[in-house]
């Protein structure tokens, strides 16, 4: 009975109402006193006689649907105030936080009538608000990528649904880490204490709070965290089986084999339990380019390629149709976006005044389709278009071999034999010079190093090289550093501190090392290439929903705006050097950079998460008999398990007895109304 009943009355009150019934029965056993008085006739009288035998204590009582009514009417009101209602679950304890999951994978629709677990989530959470107290007091927190706390402690049953409808599903990664130090925040204060005569008092009112997390739990466990204070308790959302297919991969690429073509590459993941088959169908600028049918199996990926000519431009949409009669859980990661651009070539330029070795290098077949290189002499530094083009981001890569420029260019640098302008770099007035060095070490790991063997290189002199604060040393000696990078604002710099060719006392051109016969050679400066001037033909850089977007543009005092995909307009900021960080990535799709208005940059922003696409709940078998139960979490050293999905919070019956008795009530009013006038 105390899952069907909550009482709310003490002794004295429902001794007052159990004599409500009687008392009206009494009314209508009433007899009335009156005088009697002689009239002609009784024919218009017979009411007054009719009343004569009602009031009659002894009478029989006749069949009387005012009173009827009016009993109904306490019944229910009896009933409304028992609380009867079913419950799974009860709130237990004065204060309550409620993380609600809005990640991408609670878009999921796999509820009933095809709910989106979001949805399912805040039915949930409004169950418990209405189930609360008086002195219960609750908080809500949304997270995805961030959190946000929708609403602080209240009682406010009323605000807190109003702070439930505001929470909207957003296309982000999950981390439970930044809701749970939110709560935590509010849950475990720091302790004060006071001193007073030798005896010390506590301060802060340190109280268990009780933490609800509604998610579907497709995040990891959360690692070096206390909870303090909090009581957690997992409420999964979602299902255990569950049928999807994603994108999970788009880009584009210079065909190796076809220079003549871009080649759009598109990934699709099955996570489901059975093999399917899937339509992907590729647009440009929302006209349908190319279409091709993968099939996937369960648990598994399959790709395809599209051809594209070198000169199309745009905004590159891929879409996978699942079929009509195909279950497919979550839509946000059917489609992916790129940005396809008749981009220009890298730019490198050469500085120096002859080296043959480097020329041919940087000439190669490799080197040509990753930059285009031009070279001056060391004289052209002193010339207007040099000037003009090294602080304006001309160029990708500038390399300067045994010359320096007056001041350093806005664009990635490479010195060989020298050091840069200014005293960033080997601090002293003159670098020490040293002769005959070995090498005895190098950063294999570092991009410039990759798969290269410096070992065995003979150096006849060289200048030892101290990178600045943040610098790196990459090539180390038996008499120090040889190479060093260094960053920049966002260029890097990097030095090799002896000249490939250099010159006699007679003012010949000689060779001041044989790294030119070796292989590592050519491969050093492919890896110069690739990493500071390689297009993004062959490498494109993934943009996830709320993440940082850091892109350069060139300096400029016009209004920057950035379109986002639903058309909205976003004024944002440039720093001197052009760099612009932009963190509204919420959406999924094309973003625009408009530079006064027009148009000079695109990104795009995808899901591109295996753990958001694998929709199902997590599951481990348990018991004897191995069955299938829902993961619980970790946080911290704690292991929550997870309630019972199909629990349901209590519901209550009170407001709508109230509202039927108020109806009866009504009702009661009218009929006693027709009985008397008519």
């Amino acid at each position: 009975m105390d899952s069907l009943f909550r009482n709310s009355l003490g002794p004295t009150a429902w001794i007052i109402m159990g004599m409500i019934p009687p008392a009206i029965f009494a009314l209508y056993f009433l007899k009335l006193k009156r005088q009697p008085l002689e009239v002609p006739s009784t024919y218009l009288w017979h009411r007054v006689v009719e009343d004569l035998h009602v009031n009659s204590l002894w009478q029989r009582l006749r069949k009387s649907l005012l009173l009827f009514l009016q009993l109904l009417v306490v019944c229910l009101a009896i009933l409304a105030i028992l609380r009867p209602g079913w419950r799974g679950e009860t709130l237990q304890g004065q204060q309550f936080i409620l993380l609600v999951d809005n990640s991408a994978s609670m878009s999921t629709g796999d509820g009933e009538n095809g709910r989106s677990r979001l949805v399912d989530a805040k039915q949930r959470v409004g169950a418990m608000i209405d189930q609360m107290d008086s002195d219960m007091t609750a908080m809500i927190i949304s997270f995805a990528e961030q959190p946000n706390v929708v609403q602080e402690f209240t009682n406010n049953r009323r605000q807190l649904r109003d702070a439930l409808d505001r929470i909207l599903p957003s296309s982000a990664q999950t981390d439970l880490t930044g809701a749970l130090r939110l709560a935590d925040g509010f849950a475990n204060p720091g302790r004060v204490t006071i001193e007073d005569e030798n005896a010390e008092y506590e301060v802060t009112d340190q109280q268990e709070i009780e933490l609800f997390i509604l998610s579907d739990g497709r995040f990891a466990g959360v690692e070096d965290f206390s909870l303090g204070n909090l009581q957690p308790m997992f409420l999964p959302i979602g299902s255990l089986t569950a049928e999807n297919l994603a994108i999970t991969a788009l880009n584009t690429r210079q065909g190796e084999e076809r220079p003549e073509v871009v080649q759009a590459f598109v990934q699709v993941s099955n996570f489901g339990s059975s093999d399917r088959s899937a339509v992907v169908e590729l647009y440009l600028n929302d006209q349908l380019v190319d279409a091709a049918e993968v099939k996937v199996p369960a648990g598994e990926s399959a790709s395809t390629t599209f051809n594209l000519s070198k000169e199309a431009e745009g905004e590159l949409r891929a879409v996978i149709d699942p079929g009509k009669n195909s279950v497919d859980g979550l839509k946000l990661d059917n489609t992916a976006y790129a940005v396809l651009e008749n981009r220009r070539d890298s730019r490198v330029l050469l500085v120096t005044p002859g080296n043959a070795s480097l020329e041919a290098a940087l000439t190669t077949e490799r080197a040509q389709r990753l930059a285009k290189v031009e070279k001056i002499a060391p004289a052209a530094l002193e010339s207007v278009d040099f000037k003009r083009q090294s602080q304006t981001e001309y160029y990708d890569l500038i390399i300067f071999d045994q010359c320096t420029p007056e001041i350093m260019p806005q664009a990635n640098t490479l010195f060989i034999g020298t050091l840069p302008p200014g005293k960033h770099w080997n601090k002293e007035e003159t670098a020490e010079k040293v002769f005959g060095p070995q090498i005895v070490d190098w950063e294999r790991n570092h991009p410039l190093l990759s798969l290269l063997e410096l070992g065995g290189i003979q150096i006849a002199d060289a200048v030892i090289v101290q990178p600045p604060l943040g610098g790196r040393v990459l090539v180390d000696s038996t008499d120090g550093p040889l190479i060093a990078v260094a960053p920049r604002d966002h260029y890097e710099d990097v030095v090799i501190g002896f000249e490939i060719v250099g010159t006699n006392a007679a003012g010949e051109r000689t060779f001041n090392t044989d790294w030119p016969r070796k292989h590592s050679f050519p491969g050093f400066w492919l890896n110069a290439l690739e990493h500071f001037a390689g297009n993004s033909e062959d490498s494109q850089l993934v943009n996830r929903p709320e993440k940082m977007v850091e892109l350069k543009l060139s300096p400029t005092e016009e209004n920057v705006e950035v379109v986002l995909p639903d058309g909205t307009r976003q004024n944002v900021a440039v720093d001197e050097s052009g760099r612009l960080n932009f963190q509204d990535t919420e959406q999924l799709g094309i973003y625009d950079i408009l530079v006064g208005g027009r148009m000079v940059k695109r990104f795009a922003v995808n899901l591109f998460d295996r753990r958001e696409s694998d929709i199902a709940l997590r599951v481990r078998q348990a018991g004897e008999d191995n069955l299938n139960t829902i993961e619980g979490l970790a946080i911290g050293y704690v292991d929550v398990a997870a309630q019972s999905p199909q629990a349901e919070v209590r519901r209550e019956l009170w407001k709508p007895l109230l509202l039927l008795a108020l109806f009866v009530l009504v009702l009661e009013w009218y009929i006693y109304n027709r009985r008397v006038y008519i």
